[in-house]
């Protein structure tokens, strides 16, 4: 529903005000309808993602199905005496003056956001004064309870505070003169819901019928005629059957659109993030050379002057080769000069290593993380058939999932269960596994639980093969080459006691050496 269509419905209650209400119903458990005497029942429908206000003279009935229906049963009562629009936004706010009796009721507000995906119905405790709608208050309560987990940046809760959504700034097409419609005369008449308040797909679309003018090009001298068709919408902002179909069938299309570009975009940025830790790790290592020839200098120098320098001191002032003067060289005083600067040797090795192996992948890792910004970026204007067809990809490339692990197949057919964080983990070890299923994991590093569910049956080579694989690479010694991955009998793994999820003993291990990566 959109912002002209709610400010007529919100005209024709306030055109009836004061009104007595005769009840409550509820036909769904989203769907509300307040009976007004003479008028007929005032329905809120607060499903999302089209949530709908509006006057029904249908005969609707129906008790409460949920606390929060019964609720507005309870709290929402006495006379209707306000009803109000936050500006053009697709926002309103009724206020009922409460009854007094065996138990008074005292008067409250119901605030109605019908804003898509997000519609909601909420009380709100009254106003402290009467005359122009307050936009704020304590919430009693909401038909949808909206968290930090669904929406970082608004949060929806019984007793918390409510604050509006942002108006758009937009021009008010009801107070907009003919000289601010000549400001619009360079952009296509489609766009013209863009600018102004209150129009969204179906209402733009029912602009450009309505105008008869082409809806991709700028209205240039036929602006009069969409000005005119602009004063007509406002005045009887209904819609054509057609334009109707054609409005809703763009809104779905929409919709889908957003979803897909959601769930597409969560695997790039995953990725991106990956990416960007990696090329840290490359950076790292840059600065890990810059300290290895740094201590290849001082071993050179302890090497040189070994018999100069007395045991047990923490540090000593040698002369640098090239005569610059004296560098100072720290010392493990229990260490003798020699093996002091055999560690500084065997240092500077595994950083130069580690070096070696990031900065022959690097050019790759700046590659793929160029590509998948673009990627990222051709999301965003993608149409729908392009991301029906991505979603289909990454469907079709997607490992099988299970409640329990990530899931695979062995050569041999066994199922193979892959821990993807430490609860998964410890479920897979200590609940799923059975005592003579096989259990994999990498040696010395931390890393998933691989469970091959063999039932006793023992593996072929190509089963332990393809199971070590992949505990080597769900871990972290996944940028390694020959890694060591233990395996063994779930009867032979225990937790120790007190241990996090995860954390697990084992004995009676066999170990065999394999290059991390997803097998075929």
């Amino acid at each position: 529903m959109e912002g002209l269509m709610l400010a007529r419905t919100i005209a024709e209650v306030q055109a009836v005000l004061p009104a007595r209400t005769l009840g409550w119903a509820f036909p769904d458990e989203t769907t509300a309808a307040l009976l007004l005497e003479g008028v007929g029942n005032l329905v809120f429908s607060y499903r999302p993602p089209q949530p709908a206000l509006y006057l029904s003279n249908e005969r609707l009935r129906g008790e409460p199905h949920n606390p929060f229906q019964r609720l507005l049963v309870a709290r929402v009562r006495g006379d209707l005496t306000m009803a109000a629009q936050l500006k053009l936004d697709r926002v309103a706010q009724f206020r009922f003056a409460g009854e007094s009796g065996f138990v008074d009721v005292s008067p409250a507000r119901l605030l109605f956001e019908l804003t898509g995906r997000n519609g909601n119905l909420l009380v709100l405790e009254d106003a402290p004064e009467e005359g122009e709608a307050s936009w704020e208050g304590r919430i009693v309560a909401a038909g949808r309870e909206i968290t930090n987990n669904r929406n970082r940046f608004r949060t929806v809760r019984s007793g918390g505070q409510y604050t509006p959504p942002p108006p758009y700034s937009k021009l008010d097409p009801r107070t907009m003169t003919a000289a601010d419609a000549e400001s619009l005369q360079h952009l296509p008449l489609g766009k013209w819901r863009e600018r102004l308040d209150g129009l969204g797909l179906l209402l733009g679309a029912e602009l450009v019928r309505r105008a008869g003018l082409p809806g991709d090009q700028p209205p240039l001298s036929a602006w009069p005629r969409a000005w005119e068709a602009l004063q007509g919408l406002v005045a009887d902002p209904s819609i054509d059957v057609g334009t109707l179909n054609e409005g809703m069938r763009e809104a779905s299309r929409q919709e889908k659109a957003a979803q897909l570009r959601k769930t597409l975009r969560e695997p790039l940025e995953k990725r991106l993030s990956l990416l960007r830790n990696q090329l840290a790790d490359v950076d790292r290592a840059v600065e890990g050379l810059e300290t290895a020839v740094q201590e290849r200098g001082e071993a050179d120098l302890l090497m040189a002057y070994q018999h100069g320098i007395q045991a047990g001191e923490s540090s000593v002032l040698l002369p640098a080769f090239d005569g610059s003067g004296e560098v100072p060289v720290s010392l493990e005083p229990q260490l003798s000069a020699v093996q002091n600067a055999e560690k500084r040797y065997a240092r500077a090795r595994r950083r130069e290593e580690v070096y070696e192996r990031l900065a022959e992948r690097e050019p790759v890792l700046r590659a793929e993380f160029a590509e998948v910004q673009a990627d990222r970026a051709a999301l965003e204007e993608a149409p729908l058939e392009r991301l029906e067809a991505l979603a289909r990809t990454l469907e079709t490339g997607r490992t099988d999932r299970s409640p329990y692990g990530a899931k695979y197949t062995s050569p041999g057919g066994f199922e193979v269960l892959v821990g993807r964080n430490n609860k998964e983990n410890a479920t897979l070890t200590h609940r799923v596994g059975r005592s003579t299923d096989h259990w994999f994991h990498v040696q010395g590093f931390p890393g998933s639980h691989v469970l091959v569910r063999s039932g006793g049956r023992d593996l072929q080579l190509p089963d332990i093969l393809f199971a070590a694989q992949l505990a080597a690479y769900h871990s972290k010694a996944r940028q390694s080459g020959n890694v060591a991955v233990d395996y063994t009998r779930i009867k032979q793994v225990w937790r120790p006691k007190g241990a996090s999820a995860g954390q697990v003993h084992y004995a009676g291990q066999k170990t065999v050496y394999v290059d991390p990566e997803i097998p075929e």
